[in-house]
């Protein structure tokens, strides 16, 4: 099976795919502090990295398995981010800053469930309303579109918070 030169390559390729979305997920999962989950899934990254190596160096004077090795590793980095991106794991923390201090922003949000904090703020051209909200990232674009329904004009930024404790939301988290 592995003399038919386009098999390997694309054997190649399907490995380092494989591989790199493995490690890809296990970085985000230790990141996330998720450290046995990350341990499991390095088992398999392992074993799957020996492989697609091993074919690798055992047929080097073939340029095109190793740049079937480079692309697999490329197109892996991508298929692993699209992926964490599906998972969604974690929480962010996202601040909304509208120039209607009376709009009915937090409400909303407070009715869809969202932890909500606000208050007024001085930006430079006067008061605004400053509204931080924590929340899942598998909910954090609907927290856009629901803001930017209200109020296209929000500025909002996000940040991913390392620790929480304390509030009436954190109740309500799985930890």
């Amino acid at each position: 099976m592995l003399d038919n030169a386009l098999v390997m390559i694309g054997l190649i390729l399907l490995i380092n795919i494989v591989y790199v979305s493995f490690f890809t997920i296990r970085m985000i999962l230790t990141l996330k502090g998720q450290r046995y989950l990350a341990a499991f899934i390095s088992v398999f990254e392992v074993i799957i990295y020996v492989i697609g190596l091993g074919i690798v160096l055992e047929n080097l004077d073939n340029l095109y398995n190793l740049i079937a090795y480079a692309t697999g590793y490329g197109l892996g980095v991508l298929v692993g981010m699209k992926i964490e991106e599906k998972l969604a794991l974690g929480y962010i923390k996202v601040n909304v800053i509208v120039k209607d201090v009376n709009t009915e922003i937090p409400r909303i949000l407070r009715d869809k469930g969202y932890g909500v904090t606000s208050w007024i703020a001085n930006g430079l051209e006067g008061e605004r309303l400053m509204i931080e909200i924590l929340t899942s990232r598998k909910s954090e674009v609907d927290l856009y579109n629901t803001v930017k329904k209200i109020d296209e004009k929000a500025f909002i930024i996000s940040h991913e918070p390392k620790a929480f404790y304390g509030g009436f939301w954190v109740k309500k988290v799985r930890r």
